[in-house]
Formats: C-alpha cells, sequence, structure tokens
C-alpha cells in the first residue's frame, strides 16, 4: 500500500498554527488555538467517513436520511495529545475515548511506556490517534503497535506538525496508516524537537510541573 500523508490547507487553520508557533502566545491562547486547530482538523478528517442510509420521520413526513456508519474511537497520546481530544468530541460527542501513556527517554529518545487504556471494539471503529507533533515517530509508532495488536484494522495518525523523519519512521513502520498534518516542518536538532516547531506542547497545554 503507498503511503499516505495529507497536508490540511485551511486559512483558519494557519492562524491558528501560526499562534502556537509564537513563544509570546499566553498558555491560555495557546489552549484555545489548539482547540480550534484541533477542530477544523477533525472537520477534514472525518470527511472520509463511511454513511449508511436510513429512514426517519421529520415533524412533517417520512424521509431518507444518512447517518455514519462506523463508530468513531479517538486515541491521544499523553499528555499533549489531549489538547486535541475536544476540539474531536464538537465535531463527534459519541466518539470513544482511549489514552496511551508514552514519554520519550531524553537520552536515548525512545518511547516509554507509562499508562493504557484502550477504548471497546477497536477492530469495527474508525481509529484516530492524535499527538500535535510528530517527532522522530517513535511514540507515534508504539502507539499503532498497541492500536493495531488490540484490533485497530486501519488508525489514522492526526498531528499538527511533523518533521520528515517522523513521517518517514511511520510510513516505514505502518505503511498503511494515514498521517494528518497542518504543516510539515523543516527538520529535528540534535535534541530531536521539531524546528521550527511549537516548543513543549505539552507544558504550553497542561503547564510546567
Amino acid at each position: 500500500m503507498t503511503p499516505t500523508l495529507t497536508i490540511v490547507e485551511h486559512p483558519v487553520l494557519a492562524d491558528r498554527l501560526s499562534v502556537m508557533r509564537d513563544r509570546d502566545t499566553a498558555h491560555g491562547d495557546f489552549r484555545q488555538a489548539l482547540f480550534e486547530a484541533a477542530a477544523i482538523m477533525a472537520v477534514e478528517v472525518a470527511r472520509g467517513l463511511p454513511v449508511k442510509e436510513v429512514e426517519i420521520q421529520t415533524p412533517l413526513e417520512e424521509t431518507k436520511g444518512l447517518r455514519l456508519r462506523d463508530e468513531v474511537a479517538v486515541v491521544p497520546v499523553l499528555r499533549a495529545g489531549l489538547g486535541m481530544v475536544e476540539g474531536f468530541l464538537r465535531l463527534l460527542p459519541d466518539a470513544r475515548v482511549g489514552h496511551v501513556g508514552i514519554y520519550r527517554d531524553e537520552e536515548e529518545h525512545v518511547p516509554i511506556d507509562y499508562y493504557e487504556r484502550l477504548p471497546p471494539r477497536l477492530p469495527t471503529s474508525r481509529v484516530y490517534v492524535l499527538d500535535p507533533m510528530l517527532a522522530t515517530g517513535g511514540s507515534a509508532v508504539h502507539a499503532l503497535n498497541k492500536l493495531k495488536r488490540a484490533g485497530a484494522r486501519q488508525p489514522e495518525l492526526v498531528c499538527l506538525v511533523a518533521a520528515p523523519q517522523g513521517i518517514e519512521t511511520v510510513h516505514t513502520a505502518h505503511p498503511d496508516v494515514v498521517i494528518w498534518t497542518a504543516a510539515v516542518d523543516r527538520e529535528l536538532d540534535e535534541n530531536a524537537y521539531i524546528r521550527p516547531g511549537l516548543g513543549d506542547a505539552g507544558d504550553r497545554v497542561f503547564g510546567t510541573a
């Protein structure tokens, strides 16, 4: 299967991404911009959801309509991915939410597990993995491995900024996984931070410990 990368182009999304990139943006403004950016991403990602025809009764007559065919699950990579959940649930309020807790060893740059709670019925659901930043790709691959072992047939990865190295890592390990992003950034630096990037999105969303 040919790897798929979708860069979402939208003027409001580009505006919100610039707000998040700005180091002078306050934490509250960053959280609001992240929510709005995630909501736009949700609309674009959901365009591909399959539908089914149903019979409905309006106040005046019976007619045909369309409903979503499959259940939806969103799985944020903790903790920065939590900041994207509300934007998705605003569009898809019935989506089930799971969580995968992974942190990156700052010396080896490898993912380390610390929490996992996956939603039920993954094999029959459309599954979206949420993480604002795709850097080395290690955490994303780790999360996708977990979801596939749990039965997710074709999870999709939704982020806001991605480094070329991370995209390559995910596509090498999971060539069937679609990656959605608002921007592909230039590179990773010697500390494996995305340049120009967003800084530490987790701290910007939740505050420093």
